[in-house]
């Protein structure tokens, strides 16, 4: 573990940002408690998102149950496919994830599979960690948490909010009034039973995420608005590297409309939020790579002391996620085209044969019979669900007949794309791309934005004494009742209490002196430049106000002295 990550891990365990879970018991691998800043801070971080991802672009919000029924994820392709490959040292017993291991050794091992995760290991003589021991050969290990529920329902934790979004999908289709493009976001937790978390935040068993699922008409345009210039570090598959706009990489095919468009939208809200967007890009997933659900993704990763580091995924996951639904539940969860005046067309109908379904299904035939004349035929089997039971249709038991009919619209299953983040992983990268260290004195600093820091002010008297402590807390009261995050420090020297507040990322200090008591003006200081502002008590809640919501700047705040 290098230096940074020794210096976050100390000062986030010390001033109160998080700790590793359950420690008086020895800790549990992958947890973490958020204290009083983290969660702050995650909050804030949260917030900005929703005002910036979902307010800004009209989008809907959903908040559904962290536990879904097995059916469900058998219909979505996890619980066959969502698994990760591991090793176990055969000296010490300690288990690992294949490709963590073969990372800085290998370009991109989470493409590989079993036979070519070994031969890797055995070339390039990776061992265990812990002890230096021989590996196992890589078998699969499944990452969700089973459960059950009541008695005898098998279920799982969800390992991604996005599927209570697909199945929901009919409902959010009617609240927009059957238009699309739709984005429908969920805020939430994700479990996925990591096979080693070792590496903080940055991977854990129980997460935070933040995802929207973006249903559209591929046959419309999607637009990219102010998004088109906005500037994209690019590494695809293929290993080349681009620093384009957003209009170019559509314009090269790069990137489809939609995918470009959020990934203007993410350089913009990750520069808001603080991180570098110098040590930002974004890299194409290898096929092999690809989720089982994916046509196309890229991560965004940001450039930590970890490496490249994923914080956010974005998919085009195509039809795959609503066609499977609608398969396994027996639902439509289709949208409407319409055209923009009638066609003719030419549709296979079916008609029952009662004479056939009446002996074979007795009291069901009737329901079974109507189900069938509602169906266009497609070709091949029918296979219907009835009450949840699926019934093969003999093909003696029906007619396919032609007919002409006059249509406004069609029926299809929309496109999805995802932006999914990884808010853990985001709130680690702020504090790593905002640490830093005085020069002059060598005291620790986070360079938080306003708009995320945890606390935005501090108030401090210069001195302990009365009447520079009454008249400090009465200050305290004055702006917390104005909804300013704000505490109160009169221990130590004044320098001391400054850079205790730099430390946690507080953007200003209020000090109060002597002079206040003569002319009720107080001082402002700023946590990046040092610099101070003289301005009046009366004025200091909207200007706490405006500073911490980046409405104006410390350099053009006017001192009333």
């Amino acid at each position: 573990m290098n230096d940074i990550k020794l210096k976050i891990l100390e000062v986030t365990k010390r001033r109160g940002f998080y700790w590793k879970s359950y420690e008086i018991y020895g800790g549990l691998g992958g947890f973490y408690d958020y204290g009083p800043l983290g969660a702050s801070l995650k909050d804030n971080i949260l917030q900005l998102w929703k005002d910036y991802f979902v307010t800004k672009e009209g989008f809907l919000l959903l908040d559904s149950p962290n536990i879904g029924p097995e059916l469900l994820y058998i219909a979505s392709g996890h619980a066959e496919k969502f698994t990760d490959y591991m090793v176990k040292c055969k000296k010490c017993g300690h288990v690992f994830r294949a490709d963590e291991l073969l990372k800085g050794h290998v370009d991109n091992p989470e493409k590989l599979d079993a036979e070519g995760l070994w031969k890797n290991i055995k070339e390039k003589g990776i061992k265990c960690p812990d002890c230096g021991g021989e590996l196992t050969y890589p078998e699969k290990f499944h990452l969700m948490f089973s459960t059950r529920v009541g008695m005898d329902k098998n279920a799982f934790l969800r390992p991604e909010t996005a599927q209570g979004i697909f199945i929901n999908f009919p409902i959010f289709y009617r609240l927009n009034r059957e238009k699309l493009p739709l984005g429908v976001a969920q805020i939430g937790k994700g479990f996925r039973n990591e096979i080693s978390p070792r590496q903080g935040l940055l991977r854990l068993r129980e997460f935070n995420m933040a995802e929207i699922e973006v249903f559209i008409d591929p046959q419309e345009k999607f637009l990219l608005g102010d998004v088109r210039n906005i500037s994209l570090p690019l590494l695809t598959r293929e290993g080349k590297e681009y620093r384009i706009t957003v209009e170019q990489a559509v314009k090269m095919g790069i990137l489809s409309e939609p995918m470009a468009y959020f990934m203007g939208k993410i350089i913009i809200f990750l520069e808001k939020i603080g991180i570098d967007i110098k040590k930002v890009r974004f890299r194409q997933h290898s096929r092999e790579e690809l989720a089982h659900y994916s046509r196309d993704t890229w991560d965004c990763e940001v450039l930590l002391s970890y490496g490249w580091v994923e914080i956010i995924g974005i998919a085009d996951r195509g039809d795959y996620d609503l066609k499977r639904h609608m398969e396994y539940s027996g639902k439509d969860l289709r949208a409407f085209r319409r055209f923009k005046s009638p066609k003719k067309r030419k549709i296979k109908r079916l008609r029952a044969r009662m004479e056939i379904l009446g002996p074979l299904f007795k009291n069901d035939a009737r329901k079974i019979a109507e189900i069938l004349e509602n169906m266009e035929y497609e070709g091949g089997n029918i296979e219907i669900l009835l009450e949840d039971r699926k019934i093969k249709i003999p093909k003696n038991a029906y007619e396919v007949v032609e007919i002409e009919e006059s249509v406004g619209g069609e029926r299809f299953i929309p496109q999805v794309i995802e932006p999914s983040f990884g808010i853990d992983r985001i709130l680690y990268a702020i504090l790593e791309h905002s640490y830093y260290e005085r020069k002059d004195s060598g005291y620790k600093v986070l360079k938080l934005k306003p708009r995320v820091a945890p606390i935005k002010a501090g108030i401090f008297p210069l001195v302990s004494k009365e009447p520079l402590t009454t008249k400090a807390l009465e200050i305290l009261k004055i702006i917390r009742d104005s909804g300013v995050s704000c505490y109160y420090d009169d221990s130590g020297s004044i320098g001391r209490r400054y850079a205790r507040a730099d430390e946690i990322g507080v953007p200003f200090c209020v000090t109060v002196d002597y002079t206040t008591e003569k002319d009720n003006t107080v001082t402002i200081r700023e946590r990046d430049s040092t610099l101070q502002k003289r301005v009046r008590i009366s004025e200091l809640p909207e200007i706490l106000e405006l500073l911490s919501d980046e409405k104006i700047n410390f350099e053009s705040l006017d001192e009333n002295v």
